[in-house]
């Protein structure tokens, strides 16, 4: 591989994996998936104090239609889970979160939709979000950071990510899976996210 080309994957690395250590928040919100990592990362942070809420989202992926089920831990996390969010309300539970910490959004597909239906649920119960913690998996990170911050202009985010399917900052442009992952996130953040700018660019 030639100079050039390492840099431009240092570049779309440094775009889509973002890694913040935890903050203090106004609360912590976990975008849909199968994965449980996600959700066990919130329960910590939650334990550790970090945040007086917890807002998984998420009903099931739009292509799938429904909820397939755990992707990894199936012996731990055996419910017969309806929905994304019935399935990390499991997990954060089963790590010791406070049922009533849990709040509730289960009926997004996407993740622009985890995004302003989290909004609405804040809005809902009068939560002021000046700070907050965003919990998804690493590949993933820099599209959530876009849309939650699209949906609350005003807050500032911690993005405090976890890898998956073996997949990571250092290792993805090394398997066929990872770079459609990380490839994909890539094109998803410029074609999901145009109507974005000009409410980016009010808030400048």
């Amino acid at each position: 591989m030639g100079i050039k080309g390492m840099e431009f994957i240092k570049e779309i690395t440094s775009y889509i994996f973002i890694e913040d250590k935890p903050e203090k928040a106004d609360i912590i919100f976990v975008p849909g998936g199968s994965w449980p990592e996600p959700a066990e990362n919130a329960a910590k942070i939650w334990l550790d104090g970090y945040a007086p809420y917890i807002l998984p989202s998420g009903k099931h992926s739009m292509s799938k239609g429904y909820f397939p089920g755990t992707m990894t831990k199936k012996d731990k996390y055996r419910g017969n889970y309806n929905t994304e969010w019935e399935f990390m309300k499991d997990v954060v539970i089963s790590y010791g979160v406070n049922e009533t910490a849990i709040l509730k959004e289960d009926d997004a597909v996407w993740t622009r939709e985890n995004a302003f239906k989290s909004r609405e649920v804040t809005d809902k119960h009068n939560l002021v979000i000046k700070k907050a913690i965003i919990c998804c998996k690493s590949f993933h990170a820099k599209r959530c950071l876009m849309f939650y911050s699209f949906a609350y202009p005003e807050a500032e985010f911690i993005v405090c990510p976890v890898d998956i399917e073996d997949i990571n900052k250092d290792n993805w442009f090394k398997t066929e899976s990872g770079i459609e992952h990380v490839m994909g996130e890539l094109s998803r953040c410029g074609g999901q996210l145009k109507k974005a700018i000009p409410i980016w660019l009010e808030n400048c």
